[in-house]
């Protein structure tokens, strides 16, 4: 059931609470989110393993076995081989069709590497960092739908900040449930605007919540 905070007071006393750690969703997991090639590359693989159905703790360990294999870039996961990309992605627990998977993962470190020269700057770049073309250069990447364009932009979104505000459904199932709004605005209100870095560390920070059933600690 909802939960109805009082007053717009106690509303941003609880964003401030959730945002307290100063760290956003995938830094509270142990990847830096950086405006480096290598951490948006890393960002966009977990983004992307992030959407698959299980459990979100798979993801992060199939996201962390790709970096400690050393393919902490598109350049390198793209030259990782096929049985190698399988094998980690297995090792860490990865569940479904992980070949397919692999392949998938593979594709799309070669095509950032081919369109973008493994950089996803670039990709701003060409988008003249305009949102929406940004949005679509990133959902014409092989695996990157609307779902993960939406965690991806969730997490780089205090960077990149002519995307702001983004929050992913389960950030905004969270802020229903707590009584902080119905919508990325809504919250950008809380976390003090639409470029605060606040507003990336609440995003994450009701996504955890949604996905780790935190409800109960934050309404007794």
């Amino acid at each position: 059931m909802p939960t109805t905070v009082a007053t717009i007071e106690d509303r941003k006393r609880l964003a401030r609470r959730l945002a307290g750690s100063g760290r956003g969703f995938a830094e509270q997991y142990g990847f830096r989110v950086t405006n480096n090639p290598s951490s948006l590359f890393q960002v966009l693989c977990l983004s992307m393993l992030l959407a698959r159905r299980g459990d979100f703790r798979r993801a992060v360990d199939g996201a962390h076995a790709l970096s400690d294999a050393g393919w902490d870039s598109a350049a390198r996961l793209s030259g990782a081989s096929h049985p190698d990309r399988v094998r980690a992605l297995r090792d860490s627990g990865q569940r479904g069709d992980v070949d397919a998977l692999a392949d998938l993962l593979g594709r799309l470190a070669r095509t950032v590497v081919e369109r973008y020269r493994g950089d996803l700057r670039r990709l701003r770049s060409a988008a003249h960092r305009d949102p929406a073309r940004e949005r679509a250069l990133l959902t014409a990447l092989p695996g990157v739908d609307e779902q993960v364009a939406d965690l991806f932009l969730r997490e780089v979104q205090a960077l990149w900040g002519e995307v702001a505000p983004v929050a992913d459904r389960r950030a905004l199932t969270a802020a229903r449930r707590l009584g902080l709004g119905r919508s990325a605005e809504d919250l950008a209100g809380l976390a003090g605007g639409r470029e605060s870095e606040r507003l990336a560390w609440l995003v994450g920070a009701l996504a955890r919540v949604d996905l780790e059933g935190r409800y109960a600690e934050l309404t007794e």
